[in-house]
């Protein structure tokens, strides 16, 4: 990130509009906070440990683009970015996750993101050595004798080259794909399997890894066609050629200097006014989270990350609780507050049109694998539009999320029938969808189950 031109907080934005319709305010303030980080990476000498990540709370509504606008900028930065639940930690002492595992998931993320990356490093020396291995299952290598009586009865090692050169002419045009090998494939599997208790996933993990290494690698001989065994072999030789050690050390970098998490559901955790029972799932997880996000260093099975500098995101909708409820601590290590709206009319039909990924393009693709053609008419959209604003209106407001409900009930007979239905154009026009879901948008008790 430090070297290379990086995007601008206006491109940034420009982005996050491809996928996400409004809440410019938020996307301004994850924008700034990504173009900082790369800003941090220029600097040299002490102030760059100094500066710390500006952390972001937003506050909104379920289904207003709080996560999609956490995940996408992690995507768009090729940094590690983990999701986790603030109403799943608990206090250390009862029962339920230890905070520090979202480090450790962090963590197996980073790895996971460098493996691949150095796999398409790799790819095409793998297909060579694969290329190699598949040769010598169809054409053994002549083997060398000190016997000299047998080593006369060995085949000529040119001509034994020029049928090989000429097997791989044949395996490069496709043409051995239907012939069958005999491979040996490595087992997987660990003979032993290790329960641990909550809070110890690192240790479960180091376990399984050191008892599995007592006991011998298991291989099974499988026969099959030549395009799977190359594929097989690539996989393999592959995961030799890359430096699990280097891969690992990169991966910490990549967790300290870049790793995002997303707090969701964060004001879950807040203390309330007049609250009463024990705090086990609130102030206690708070008081947990403070040292992660103010900067300490955690163990992993891959050595001590230290996160100082990971961007955390806290998000809630704050209904019950404010921001304010958060403990003194907590509230100082969130200093940009971005608060999103809730969805209106012109958003959902937004939505529903114009993002890269929207909803109706979405199912005229999966349509058009049934050699359906499904077409959504402006007056359609709009009257799916105004349902989603008054069934959020009326019932739980659950915002964009609504509309995959809808969505999925009005299309509910097209998608179970497609495959029977012969080449066809199908129309979703307000009337159509009239027809299929007015009656449960009037039934005020059925909408608040079906949709």
């Amino acid at each position: 990130m430090s070297g290379q031109p990086f995007f601008t907080p206006r491109e940034i934005v420009s982005e996050l509009d491809k996928y996400i319709i409004g809440q410019n305010e938020a996307k301004r303030a994850v924008s700034i906070a990504l173009r900082n980080r790369w800003r941090r990476q220029r600097i040299s000498g002490e102030m760059k440990d100094e500066i710390s990540p500006k952390n972001i709370l937003m506050i909104g509504p379920t289904g207003v683009g709080k996560t999609e606008i956490a995940r996408r900028l992690a995507k768009l930065s090729q940094a590690p970015f983990t999701k986790v639940e603030a109403s799943k930690f608990t206090e250390v002492g009862y029962v339920g996750r230890d905070v520090e595992s979202m480090i450790r998931d962090l963590m197996e993320i980073a790895i996971k993101m460098i493996t691949d990356e150095e796999i398409v490093t790799v790819k095409a020396k793998a297909e060579e050595l694969a290329e190699e291995r598949i040769l010598d299952h169809l054409l053994p290598r002549p083997s060398t004798s000190e016997n000299e009586n047998e080593a006369t009865v060995n085949i000529n090692p040119s001509a034994n080259s020029e049928t090989r050169e000429k097997l791989r002419k044949l395996l490069r045009e496709d043409k051995l794909n239907n012939r069958f090998v005999d491979i040996e494939v490595t087992s997987k599997n660990s003979p032993i399997q290790v329960f641990s208790p909550s809070g110890m996933e690192e240790m479960d993990v180091n376990f399984s890894d050191m008892l599995g290494n007592l006991f011998p690698k298991k291989t099974k001989k499988r026969k099959v066609k030549v395009p799977e065994a190359l594929e097989i072999f690539t996989q393999e030789e592959s995961q030799k050629l890359v430096d699990m050690e280097n891969i690992v050390k990169m991966a910490i970098e990549r967790v300290e200097q870049t790793g995002i998490i997303f707090i969701d559901e964060i004001d879950k955790v807040a203390g309330r006014e007049n609250s009463a029972g024990p705090d086990v799932s609130r102030e206690g997880v708070q008081r947990d989270l403070l040292p992660i996000i103010e900067g300490c260093t955690v163990n992993t099975k891959h050595g001590m990350v230290k996160t100082d500098h990971i961007l955390f995101i806290g998000a809630g909708a704050f209904h019950v609780s404010k921001p304010s409820d958060l403990i003194p601590e907590l509230q100082g290590r969130f200093p940009i507050r971005v608060e999103l709206e809730a969805l209106k009319k012109e958003d959902f039909i937004a939505i529903l049109t114009e993002p890269k990924n929207a909803l109706t393009k979405q199912y005229v693709e999966l349509m058009n694998t049934e050699d359906i053609e499904l077409v959504f008419q402006e007056d359609g959209i709009a009257e799916i539009a105004e349902i989603a604003t008054e069934v959020n209106d009326s019932t739980e407001n659950i915002g964009a999320r609504r509309l995959h409900t809808i969505l999925e009930k009005l299309l509910d007979e097209i998608s179970f029938n497609a495959p029977d239905m012969n080449k066809t154009k199908i129309v979703i026009d307000a009337g159509y969808v009239n027809e299929k879901i007015a009656d449960i948008v009037k039934d005020r008790d059925l909408s608040r189950y079906i949709l």
